[in-house]
């Protein structure tokens, strides 16, 4: 079967996580990813330990889990030299995707203005941290921030402790996302117009716009979010709750899912209460809801609970720890991790009816590539 995006070429100036996770995603898809990389390398590469060891060259597992796939050269682009194999690359690239300071590469011009010159079909995509206009464009973006900036944070745990991070940079990786979905509605549109465009796309912009209903509850009401832990701001009873032997979620959606769940925790005395009745009774009084379910849930173990729950229909779920992920037994049968020249690697979650990903290559060594690629573009 053939890759869905077989053909399209790319060129990756991009470092550190979003550019290289859109480049990846690419990658997975069937283009031809080429990584320019300086001779010092994508930082991530000493972003360890832990490090992968690969033959003569060891980088850090960071790097790994987002160049899979890629092709690696070395320039130097601030020299007339580098500029001069970008723009040889160029002229055969459908894609180029860049995370440089708003303007960063007019000086080399490598810039879109630049560049759609000498081939006008490019899909360029800048990805910054706060886009290429407004008051803050000028200034780097760091997911850790942008977290902060957008709500995400003060809306992320619990009420009387500091605001929470989420364990992975969420506005890097769902930047380099949205940067796929725009780049190749880029390509559709360029299919009918002929002509590339510069995709703008910034950090905050993403992590704005993924506050979703929490965003929307503020639009509505006017009204601002608070941190709630792991309770949820529309729905109850929507958490985790306490077993005998550690947590589960529990995750009711309706009114006949908390009612079966309070027959499983022998609470059937509350199941019709007035206080409790509706969701909307059931935020309203929420503390005191929480603390008669939860005197109940502990009296559980973890698996007895869950099969409870699962035979009555009512949504509930573990908490893993990655061991317990990658020994799940839906995680195996997807087949969701794997090994390409003894190194693992977790698989994009694509899968096509009349097409496959192009997953069989692992993170290229630095400059890898370089003397393949240069011999390409000779004149």
């Amino acid at each position: 079967m053939e890759h869905p995006l077989e053909g399209v070429k790319v060129i990756e100036l991009a470092r550190i996580l979003a550019g290289p996770w859109a480049g990846q995603t690419l990658s997975d898809l069937g283009a031809e990813v080429v990584k320019v990389e300086s001779i010092e390398g994508d930082d991530t590469r000493r972003w360890g330990p832990p490090f992968v060891e690969n033959g003569d060259d060891t980088s850090a597992s960071y790097f790994h889990s987002c160049n899979r796939g890629k092709k690696s050269i070395c320039v130097d682009f601030k020299t007339k030299e580098g500029q001069d194999i970008i723009k040889k690359l160029v002229l055969k690239a459908d894609i180029l995707i860049e995370n440089f300071k708003v303007d960063g590469l007019r000086k080399y011009g490598l810039d879109f203005a630049s560049l759609i010159k000498i081939n006008p079909k490019l899909i360029y995509c800048s990805i910054t941290g706060f886009g290429q206009t407004g008051p803050y464009a000028h200034r780097a973006g760091y997911d850790y921030i942008i977290q902060g900036m957008s709500g995400l944070m003060s809306i992320t745990g619990e009420p009387s402790g500091q605001p929470q991070k989420m364990g992975v940079a969420v506005t890097d990786i769902l930047t380099g996302l949205y940067s796929v979905t725009a780049i190749l509605s880029a390509i559709i549109q360029r299919d009918k117009s002929g002509k590339g465009q510069h995709i703008d796309m910034a950090l905050l912009d993403v992590a704005t716009a993924v506050t979703a209903n929490q965003g929307m509850n503020f639009l509505t009401t006017g009204k601002v979010p608070h941190r709630i832990g792991n309770g949820h701001q529309n729905l109850a009873p929507y958490q985790v709750f306490d077993c005998k032997d550690g947590h589960i979620i529990i995750a009711t959606g309706n009114d006949a899912q908390y009612q079966r769940l309070c027959a499983i925790l022998n609470l059937e005395e509350i199941a019709m209460n007035e206080l409790f009745l509706t969701n909307a009774d059931r935020l309203r009084n929420r503390t005191l809801l929480i603390e008669k379910l939860s005197c109940q849930t502990i009296k559980f173990l973890k698996k007895d609970l869950l099969e409870a729950c699962e035979k009555q229909g009512i949504p509930a779920g573990p908490i893993n720890d990655m061991s317990e992920v990658f020994d799940d037994p839906q995680v195996v049968y997807r087949g969701l991790s794997k090994e390409i020249d003894n190194i693992p690697t977790i698989l994009s979650p694509f899968r096509f009816s009349d097409s496959e990903m192009k997953i069989s290559k692992t993170s290229p060594k630095l400059g890898e590539n370089t003397n393949e690629i240069l011999s390409s573009i000779v004149d």
